[in-house]
């Protein structure tokens, strides 16, 4: 039965619940519901996964919980604005007017439109990014001029950061060009932005290999093809050798066209690997790359001398189209 209630006043917070702990016995939310919800409720969805396979909590204690991952509260106006999303209602910038805010510029969209990939100069302060730089640092127990730090244990064979809720990231969140430039691409400000982790890829030498993600696809290729945006936010100066962010160019545009040619008994990312080739993306130290989920993409091989460090994160609209069938 579901709650009439809860603590949250999120009523269909109770079906994703059910959801999780009874699969097969209940109904999944839309997806696009339920990134909005997590993201509502400032959640990242592995960790939410995580917790709720693990402990098998009760709702109440999923929704204490919630609150326990946000410091003990969420902002009433952060739940009313999720509460009149999910009921259908139009809500505005979580970081209020963007009207006055400098986004992507007329060349910029136009490189977007051509390539599929953007760079948002400035995307935040080089303070800010530094701030968040010296975070993951120090989450990792690593130092900045160290070099044989950067190797350490807590970083382990990934380039992954799971650094999720430091003031300094949940400060880049709510930067107003970040949300302007994702309003311009989406064409619509009910934008939600997802708690996601940081990352860190040192120079690579003999005993720390560049473990990848190399050339891959996080959206599935079936059609119809939509749009999604992923997004990964430069805390230090990159190079095109330092590890940087890597992609295919305006494959969007041709992605329906070259699937065609995939053999059919090769697995498609197989075949990208093979015949694809990434190029890197240089930029500067709170510059914002942006692209469109369809480009093949990946990082690279860090053959410089500092380390990329960086906080990925994307912006969703309440609902959005996209294709449930999964194909890569």
């Amino acid at each position: 039965m579901v709650e009439a209630t809860t603590s949250l006043g999120i009523e269909i917070l109770h079906a994703y619940w059910a959801h999780q702990l009874a699969p097969s016995s209940t109904t999944p939310l839309p997806q696009d519901i339920e990134k909005t919800l997590l993201a509502g409720l400032r959640l990242n969805v592995l960790e939410t996964v995580r917790y709720l396979h693990h402990q098998r909590p009760s709702f109440a204690q999923f929704e204490a919980w919630i609150l326990e991952c946000n410091d003990g509260a969420l902002p009433e106006a952060s739940l009313d604005r999720l509460r009149r999303a999910l009921a259908g209602e139009t809500v505005g910038a979580e970081v209020g007017k963007l009207d006055d805010v400098e986004g992507l510029s007329a060349d910029d969209l136009a490189h977007w439109h051509e390539h599929g990939y953007v760079i948002l100069r400035n995307a935040i302060s080089p303070e800010a990014a530094e701030r968040a730089e010296l975070a993951i640092y120090d989450f990792l127990g690593m130092a900045r001029e160290d070099p044989e730090s950067w190797y350490s244990p807590s970083l382990g064979p990934s380039i992954w950061v799971p650094l999720l809720r430091h003031p300094a990231l949940v400060a880049n969140r709510q930067s107003p060009r970040i949300h302007k430039a994702h309003a311009q691409l989406w064409g619509r400000e009910d934008l939600w932005v997802t708690i996601d982790q940081g990352g860190l890829n040192p120079p690579e030498r003999q005993n720390w290999p560049f473990p990848g993600p190399h050339l891959h696809w996080d959206a599935t290729l079936a059609e119809p093809h939509h749009l999604e945006l992923q997004g990964i936010l430069y805390l230090a100066d990159v190079a095109e050798d330092q590890g940087a962010f890597s992609c295919v160019p305006g494959f969007h545009r041709t992605l329906k066209e070259w699937l065609k040619s995939v053999p059919a008994d090769q697995p498609i990312s197989d075949h990208a690997r093979r015949t694809l080739t990434m190029k890197p993306i240089a930029a500067h130290r709170g510059d914002m790359i942006i692209w469109h989920h369809l480009l093949p993409h990946g990082s690279s091989p860090n053959r410089a001398q500092r380390p990329r460090v960086a906080q990925y994160m994307s912006l969703r609209p309440t609902r959005y189209a996209y294709t449930e069938a999964w194909k890569n």
